[in-house]
């Protein structure tokens, strides 16, 4: 078969894994012969604090990849197949890169967040004037961009038609694998240059973190573990989703954000074990749907990523100054005094992880309890998430404000001691993440200051002291809250 091109560069990003990678699978099927490229980007890593779990995942991936990179290559005889990984400035790297290897044209997955695109367009810019072609593709979600739209040709932004149309749309075609390793032949050996392992997290200026004690699986090795042991559990998914002391989720999130997976195995999974009649599946694929629908919203109302879906909900008058400050403060640091807001924020910094029934709390907690813009929560889950992805994150704190595209009522907040109350009844959760509460009733728990003194006494409780007096009362909250979103009541 004659090939399009003599040599080609696989530029790997959000997508760490040989098998069922569309970009991989047209640069084999394309090129005579491929070399696979993965940059440290500066652009991005010089920003984020020099212990950061998510980098430390990526190595350890990066490692896993360049080892599926190798068996590939040596199923075909080459001895020095592997990975290309430098730490630099992408959108200058990628282009010299391609100069120096004599690459006819590179190949990508499609990344739609802003910066994404920018750094692309820089990209394809620079091969261009090279006389180099520059391709990329649809990978990191099932459809995307302008794929599924309403009748009128528009984009949706109400989630249950917008669920019905891809449903209605899906079939094998799009959850078909790419049959990678049907062109392995076209991976060849990297030149002596770069033939170097995947560097250490100290090469490139960063320090380990707690991601191995947390035992985070990396790499498609680990999620095939994590799948596996979601797959015993999934019929039951729910009605066990909504606890988090429960082992009720994937865990699948940071391994769908760095593309270790593949979506459309896991759609596949989910579409045909709902079509078998799995209660818990038919949840599950909702949930992918979601993180589809939250992509195509970046996508085709970009603004977003700045302001409210909603432009009526940008006059809204957040808390500023001191005041608003000092509340921001003590809902990161979990000094609330609620326990189910403070036990959430303590996981997200102990671990990386919240559960997404907190994310929901703690959002409507900092914007409708506290009054703080939304905004600053957004990006402070950026910042410690190891899943954080723009397009689900933004679309999740703009539900909780209620500022976004099908998001909840204005005048629905989420009360966070009834939250407490149902859905970590027993206060296991709560007690693992807030010690100094262990010691307290299961009816004094979710709300301490209710607790009489001598309760409080027995159980080592100090208000004030080891845990903080609430920092509002809900009840009032909530009437400020409903005055603060007025003016959007107002509008016709």
């Amino acid at each position: 078969m004659t090939k399009q091109y003599e040599t080609g560069l696989m530029w790997f990003r959000r997508d760490l894994r040989v098998e069922d990678n569309a970009a991989l699978y047209h640069a084999l099927k394309s090129c005579r012969q491929v070399l696979c490229v993965f940059v440290l980007d500066r652009e991005i890593l010089d920003l984020l604090p020099r212990a950061d779990r998510r980098v430390e995942f990526i190595r350890e991936s990066l490692v896993d990849l360049d080892g599926q990179l190798r068996q590939l290559g040596n199923d075909e005889g080459r001895q020095r197949a592997g990975l290309i990984v430098l730490h630099a400035w992408a959108a200058e790297a990628v282009p010299a890169l391609a100069s120096t290897l004599s690459i006819d044209a590179v190949f990508t997955n499609n990344d739609d967040e802003p910066q994404g695109l920018e750094r692309d367009t820089k990209v394809g810019q620079a091969l261009a004037l090279s006389g180099k072609a520059f391709h990329s593709f649809k990978d990191h979600v099932i459809f995307e961009r302008a794929e599924v739209l309403t009748q009128t040709g528009k984009p949706y932004s109400v989630f249950t038609p917008y669920k019905n149309a891809w449903l209605k749309k899906i079939d094998d075609f799009y959850l078909r694998p790419y049959p990678v390793r049907q062109y392995g032949a076209a991976l060849i050996d990297r030149p002596p240059t770069y033939n170097a392992p995947v560097p250490e997290l100290a090469e490139f200026g960063f320090e380990k973190t707690n991601l191995s004690s947390l035992k985070i699986p990396t790499g498609t090795t680990g999620a095939a573990v994590l799948v596996d042991a979601f797959l015993e559990r999934i019929d039951q998914y729910h009605a066990t989703r909504d606890f988090p002391a429960a082992k009720g989720p994937s865990y699948l999130g940071v391994h769908l954000r760095f593309g270790t997976v593949s979506i459309r195995h896991l759609a596949a999974i989910a579409f045909r074990l709902q079509t078998g009649g799995s209660p818990g599946a038919a949840v599950w694929l909702s949930e992918l749907i979601w993180r589809d629908f939250y992509a195509q919203i970046l996508s085709n109302f970009p603004h977003v990523a700045s302001r409210s879906f909603k432009p009526a909900y940008d006059a809204i008058a957040w808390e500023e100054g001191l005041e608003a400050q000092t509340l921001y403060e003590a809902w990161c640091e979990g000094r609330t005094g609620y326990p189910l807001v403070d036990a959430a924020m303590a996981q997200i910094r102990e671990t990386g992880y919240m559960h997404n029934r907190l994310r929901m709390v703690t959002a409507s907690f900092l914007a409708k309890d506290l009054g703080v813009d939304w905004r600053w929560g957004e990006r402070y889950f950026a910042v410690h998430l190891n899943d954080f992805d723009l397009s689900s994150n933004n679309g999740g704190w703009q539900w909780a404000s209620s500022s976004g595209c099908d998001a909840q009522p204005y005048f629905r907040i989420f009360n966070p001691v009834s939250q407490s109350e149902k859905f970590d009844a027993q206060g296991k959760f709560i007690r693992k993440y807030l010690p100094q509460l262990a010691g307290l009733s299961n009816a004094a728990l979710h709300s301490p200051w209710l607790a009489s003194p001598l309760e409080l006494s027995a159980a080592g409780v100090e208000l004030g002291g080891n845990y903080p007096y609430p920092v509002v009362d809900h009840a009032k909250a909530r009437t400020r809250t409903l005055q603060r979103y007025a003016c959007v009541a107002r509008q016709p």
